[in-house]
């Protein structure tokens, strides 16, 4: 009875959005939702049907809808923190970061700066940016004037808050601040010409009030999340008891939760139930903030696991969970593919949360995959990443948080397509990508994580291979550089049902990491002939049709080959991608990439010399008409304070000389010449562009409207000849003009590639 009363008390289920909010161009992303790390649910103190949210691969999200529907927008870089202008409804503001330095070393870098809309999220400019003068952390605006922007700014090792009363052209030092600066509070009932002013620090409050500073008592403790600035917020959270004077500050210090109801001057530790062990973070409301939402799981692992939401309404005197999954989900919550196929423990517990300034009975949560919300007080919540239609498939909303590597299509019905997947494996359409089903079914457990590619028998219906591994984000030197690539386990699967059930087909193949898979078309259907690379052990060939494999690497250098790409050309000839192992992108010895040649079906490999300073080759191709024409796609190193050996080149003699051919994107991960015509080629990188050529390759332009930061591959649509879609690192699949949009509407594109239009 219980049951029936909370769906019924469901509307939205059946009025989701079919697809993401509409963009102000011709593209679409397209994907199941969700799948990866959702940060910084933010809601409108104006409006809570306005909301933002973001993920760490640079996408940015808003959904104008309560979370119906999202349009992905890109800044060039994560996000750090949302804010609404408390008196215009249209002005938003985001703040951006660079990524961590261990990313900064094979990722082009990202420019820290605060942005502004003033159209409710449509448009963006730059507001500020951070620079050796200063880094800006947190940020406020006064309550009664838009105009009057606060700011903490870090510089030289201390923090300081500076002010602005011309909405950010110029900025003067107020004070400084002992403790750091996490958030800013200013109180809207004190005097506009002397406000007070709260900065909640690393452990303790401070507090401006009549002109005077002084911080409250240290809470022992805390600890920062140094390198995440998105998260840092999810420590404390705080509001005003009508609407305004003393502050409430919730914060988690040392794995407890602390509350102070006088702005820090005292804490007293908030008591909690006895399975809330570990609680990650906590949220409020702006102006309710008796009622808070605090995130928990008991610590423990499998079949004893639970984890979920606690709430309370007297500022932490009393607690309830208001969400408990344990290895199914909680009676009142109404997950989508995520949980259905992976179960809830693959989300986990909430690592952020975000609150209705104005309506403490709205709060949105974001975990490992997903966008859980509930809109009445915490009795029901429902997944806002993704929708399940009748049929049993699933549709994104528009907030894909995912990484994947290829588009992939049933040559025998091209409405069956594949999207091969990082974290979430591999997924199908039975409907030209409309809507998707999970497609990993068989695959052995331990490999499930990512499916690199998939191949096709070209004259057997239904006969598929797949190329999957746990290891996942190959082939960043990240991933490798601990453990060494011969800890990874995967191989090779087959389907013999069009991708619907997969058995693993390596016998005589080592656990490995198979990043790419090529069949041989001129081979018997009988015993069909396959080629595997294998991260960190070379090419591995088979003449059943996958069922044995052996390694085949005469010739190829290195103890741990970094297999990564195959390409065949029309006259059998096999090429080898071997991925760059340096993390700094030094050049010489063992940690350069390379190309290699095979004229005997992999029995010999044969070097081919690279471009002079280019030891980071990420992609290659052929061109149908011509073999002796090969492109190459080169990821770009950077010694010092530039980056060069990036880019794409072209090479008329089979590689024995090569001409640059694009320099404005260096850091170019895969280049595609069109099946029907070779003229035509497309490449895609990680400088927020994708990039087309009419003339084979001697000149490029830019494709409008793609500026996701972190691009991986462009496929023509053989549905459509006009379309193409391109893969992404961290915003799943982009499908739209093959020419791009000329009147697009972008947010931000990346100076050096976006000059170039």
């Amino acid at each position: 009875m219980q049951l029936a009363k909370i769906l019924l008390s469901l509307p939205l289920l059946a009025t989701l959005s079919c697809s993401g909010a509409p963009r102000y161009d011709r593209w679409e992303i397209i994907g199941p939702g969700g799948g990866g790390g959702i940060f910084l649910p933010t809601i409108s103190p104006h409006d809570t049907n306005l909301l933002l949210a973001s993920c760490d691969m640079t996408g940015a999200y808003i959904s104008h809808n309560g979370g119906r529907s999202w349009r992905m927008f890109n800044l060039g870089g994560t996000i750090q923190f949302f804010l609404f202008d408390p008196v215009n409804p249209d002005v938003i503001y985001a703040k951006t970061f660079g990524p961590p330095p261990e990313m900064e070393k094979d990722r082009p870098p990202a420019k820290p700066a605060l942005f502004r809309s003033t159209d409710r999220g449509k448009g963006w400019r730059q507001v500020y940016a951070d620079s050796p003068g200063g880094i800006l952390t947190a940020l406020a605006v006064d309550p009664a004037n838009s105009k009057v922007l606060y700011a903490a700014i870090w510089k030289d090792g201390t923090s300081e808050l500076h002010l602005s009363t011309d909405w950010g052209r110029r900025w003067g030092k107020i004070a400084a601040l002992p403790d750091g600066c996490n958030q800013i509070y200013v109180d809207p009932k004190s005097p506009r010409n002397d406000r007070t002013i709260y900065v909640i620090g690393t452990r303790s409050v401070t507090v401006c009030e009549r002109g005077k500073w002084r911080t409250g008592e240290s809470i022992r403790g805390v600890r920062t999340t140094r390198g995440r600035p998105e998260l840092q917020s999810r420590m404390f959270s705080a509001g005003f008891l009508d609407r305004g004077g003393q502050l409430v500050v919730y914060a988690i210090a040392g794995g407890e939760l602390f509350v102070s109801d006088n702005a820090g001057a005292a804490w007293h530790r908030s008591l909690l139930p006895d399975f809330a062990v570990q609680i990650p973070a906590i949220a409020t409301s702006l102006y309710h903030p008796e009622v808070a939402y605090l995130s928990f799981n008991n610590g423990r692992q499998g079949s004893d696991r639970s984890f979920g939401v606690l709430k309370t309404k007297d500022l932490g005197n009393h607690w309830e969970a208001v969400w408990k999954d344990s290895t199914r989900s909680a009676p009142n919550v109404f997950d989508s593919w995520l949980g259905e196929r992976f179960g809830p423990g693959w989300g986990g517990n909430p690592f952020q949360m975000g609150v209705a300034p104005t309506d403490p009975n709205v709060c949105y949560t974001g975990d490992s995959g997903r966008l859980m919300g509930t809109r009445d007080e915490g009795k029901t919540w429902q997944a806002y990443y993704s929708e399940k239609l009748p049929d049993g498939s699933y549709r994104s909303t528009g907030l894909d948080v995912t990484t994947c590597y290829g588009v992939h299509f049933d040559p025998f019905d091209l409405k069956r397509m594949f999207i091969s997947y990082t974290d979430i494996g591999l997924f199908r359409s039975e409907n030209g990508g409309k809507s998707w089903i999970s497609a990993s079914i068989g695959v052995p457990d331990p490999w499930v994580n990512t499916t690199y590619w998939i191949a096709f028998d070209p004259t057997v219906r239904g006969r598929v291979w797949g190329a999957m591994s746990r290891a996942h984000d190959l082939p960043r030197p990240k991933m490798f550089s601990i453990n060494g690539p011969l800890n990874f386990i995967g191989g090779v699967c087959r389907s013999d049902d069009g991708g619907k059930t997969w058995r693993g087909s390596n016998q005589g193949m080592p656990p490995t990491a198979v990043t790419h898979i090529i069949v041989d078309p001129d081979s018997p259907a009988n015993a069909r002939v396959l080629y595997a690379a294998g991260f960190g052990r070379g090419v591995f060939k088979s003449t059943d049709g996958g069922e044995n494999w052996a390694l085949k690497s005469q010739g190829i250098e290195g103890k741990e080959p970094l297999a990564w790409r195959l390409i065949r050309d029309p006259h059998g000839v096999v090429y080898l991608v071997v991925a760059r192992r340096s993390n700094d992108g030094s050049i010489g010895g063992e940690g350069d990439g390379a190309i290699y040649r095979s004229t005997d079906g992999a029995e010999h490999w044969t070097k081919i010399r690279l471009p002079e300073d280019v030891n980071g080759p990420h992609g290659m191709a052929v061109d149908p008409l011509n073999p002796r024409r090969l492109y190459l796609a080169a990821w770009g190193r950077r010694p010092k304070d530039r980056t060069l050996g990036g880019g794409i080149f072209l090479s008329t003699d089979g590689g024995i000389t090569w001409k640059q051919v694009l320099d404005r994107d260096q850091h170019v991960y895969d280049i595609t010449v069109d099946p029907i015509d070779p003229k035509i080629v497309y490449a895609c990188g990680f400088e927020a562009s994708a990039w087309r050529s009419t003339d084979r390759g001697e000149s490029w332009k830019r494709i409008r409207g793609f500026n996701f930061k972190w691009g991986h591959r462009v496929i023509p649509d053989p549905l459509d000849r006009g379309k193409i879609y391109i893969t992404t690192y961290g915003g799943s699949v982009w499908h739209g003009p093959a020419e791009g949009d000329p009147n697009a509407l972008e947010d931000v594109v990346s100076p050096r590639a976006g000059s170039q239009k």
